[in-house]
């Protein structure tokens, strides 16, 4: 039976989650009572923009989704398991420290008819002037679905990571290949069928941030008419209540598709499973050098963007069609406000250092099984919880205050905090924590001194994630902040929308340079601490 000690701490543990989550039940009614009037969908309906709009999301969320899925799973049968797998896993934190919009704003300097490729291929082709190619902004989003696909498939290789290092299927690939099994056979037979239902989670935060992606649409997506949720971000932010009402309406559209789309897929999956025949035991010979430039094509990209990045930001003169700049000057980055980056680093400290208690109390005094309702916000589109979020902001007198956007910030970071901790908190020995109280102290104590010590480098590496999430935020940003707090995620984004590249490379720069510094400080702290403690490096 818990002791009373453990039953204080259990209802603080709930006590404190619920502060973040509860508001939402009553500010998702008032953002979306608009939508229940039949009016708002007769206006939405007789919008002409909206039907282009729903086809350009659908198709950047459903090809960006596949296509991330197909990435990370082919880089992983080509690396998984080796040496080349391991390297790999120690670079894939330096890409996800790339932020979205910053993303999306070198994938932009890259394809761009005047963009370094189409430079490039000025050496075989002789151009003077860029070409007349639509490579960005197109009417039906597919730049925005591969730049989607390759920034996805980071958090898909990462979601790999934490499930092939589990001994089990370590076990299974070394005995299915000591059998005389190919490791494309061993992929098809034996892992994917036990990888995809675990990928169902993943993959349907992909396809919902997808939908309701505005940031990387406002700088890679169709512009007349922009994807659905840009609309339906500009219809909620107009001050003409019927556009609101369209714009509530429209976001329940988005939350109707990702249940429409997770429905088929999971039907499609089981019809699948009736006609799976079973292997016939042919051992086939293996292959494993078709493709071994695929990873590093595919991991170029990446730093292709943060190099054009950096050498934009300290370009002078550059014309098309010329490959380098002309002259290399400090003006950008003595012309650039640095407000923005210090209020982004505030503000993800401040959310980072109230949630990590949160997560930490939750995780060992809270009910394990409503994990799934904490994950909520990572698997619905950001757009109908933002308006609930801001609605509950508006009722509270909270709008445009810190508070209100320390708020606005946790709800998001929390669940990737909660999600990079579970694993490592599971998998710690009970026994050490049963022989630490056996002692005589409590289980707060026996957490504080000995079990979160332990655990330094997970907890750190959920710091570090939950900070590049919260700077990453630009929805909740704009909404919470009233239009008060510039960061430099949404200073890059308005910048987007100018012509200065140079300084728009700085922006997107430092809004790289926020989440590495975390991910450095998550490698080396735990460390510099652990020296002189055997064990704990």
């Amino acid at each position: 039976m818990p002791s009373w000690r453990d039953q204080i701490m259990f209802g603080l543990a709930i006590a404190l989650v619920a502060r973040i989550f509860m508001p939402l039940i009553p500010g998702f009614f008032w953002a979306m009572s608009p939508a229940f009037h039949l009016s708002a969908w007769q206006t939405f309906w007789v919008d002409r923009q909206w039907l282009q709009a729903l086809l350009a999301t659908v198709l950047s969320a459903t090809i960006g989704t596949t296509l991330a899925f197909l990435f990370a799973i082919t880089i992983s049968m080509l690396l998984y398991p080796g040496r080349r797998w391991l390297q790999l896993r120690q670079r894939l934190p330096i890409l996800l420290a790339i932020p979205h919009a910053a993303f999306a704003i070198g994938f932009f300097f890259l394809i761009a008819p005047s963009g370094w490729l189409s430079r490039l291929m000025v050496l075989l082709s002789g151009w003077v002037m860029p070409p007349n190619w639509v490579t960005v902004q197109d009417s039906y989003g597919l730049s925005l679905a591969l730049a989607l696909a390759i920034k996805e498939s980071w958090f898909l290789l990462w979601v790999l990571f934490a499930v092939l290092s589990e001994q089990e299927i370590t076990k299974q690939m070394t005995i299915a290949q000591t059998l005389g099994y190919s490791r494309t056979q061993v992929w098809r037979t034996i892992l994917l069928p036990q990888l995809l239902p675990r990928m169902g989670w993943p993959l349907a935060a992909v396809f919902a941030y997808g939908l309701s992606v505005v940031d990387m649409a406002v700088i890679l997506g169709p512009t007349n008419p922009p994807t659905l949720a840009v609309l339906i971000w500009q219809w909620l932010t107009n001050p003409d209540e019927k556009l609101q009402a369209q714009g509530s309406a429209a976001s329940l559209l988005l939350l109707g598709l990702l249940l429409m789309m997770v429905a088929l897929v999971r039907f499609v999956w089981q019809q699948g499973l009736l006609f799976r025949c079973y292997p016939m035991g042919k051992r086939n010979s293996e292959h494993n050098s078709r493709f071994p430039w695929l990873h590093s094509l595919f991991f170029g990209v990446g730093y292709a963007v943060i190099f054009l990045l950096l050498l934009w930001s300290f370009a002078g003169r550059w014309f098309f069609p010329a490959i380098w700049p002309e002259t290399i000057t400090l003006t950008s980055w003595l012309q650039t406000d640095f407000a923005p980056f210090q209020t982004s680093l505030w503000l993800g400290l401040a959310v980072c250092f109230l949630c990590l208690p949160l997560v930490l109390f939750w995780l060992e005094w809270g009910p394990q099984r409503f994990n799934a309702v904490l994950y909520l916000p990572l698997i619905v589109p950001a757009l109908p919880l933002m308006a609930g979020q801001y609605s509950a902001l508006l009722h509270l007198h909270l709008d445009g205050s810190a508070t209100g956007l320390i708020w606005s910030h946790l709800l998001w970071v929390l669940p990737y905090m909660l999600l990079t901790l579970v694993g490592p908190y599971r998998a710690f020995d009970r026994r050490i924590m049963t022989t630490t109280q056996a002692l005589g102290v409590s289980r707060f104590m026996a957490c504080l001194r000995v079990k979160w010590p332990m655990l330094l480098r997970p907890i750190m590496a959920a710091l570090a994630i939950g900070f590049a999430v919260s700077i990453a935020q630009y929805l909740p940003t704009l909404f919470a902040g009233g239009g008060r707090f510039d960061t430099v995620t949404t200073e890059a984004v308005v910048l987007s929308a100018g012509g200065n590249r140079r300084i728009l490379a700085v922006q997107a720069l430092l809004q790289i340079l926020l989440p590495l510094m975390a991910f450095a400080c998550a490698a080396g702290l735990p460390t510099w601490l652990a020296r002189h403690r055997k064990g704990l490096h």
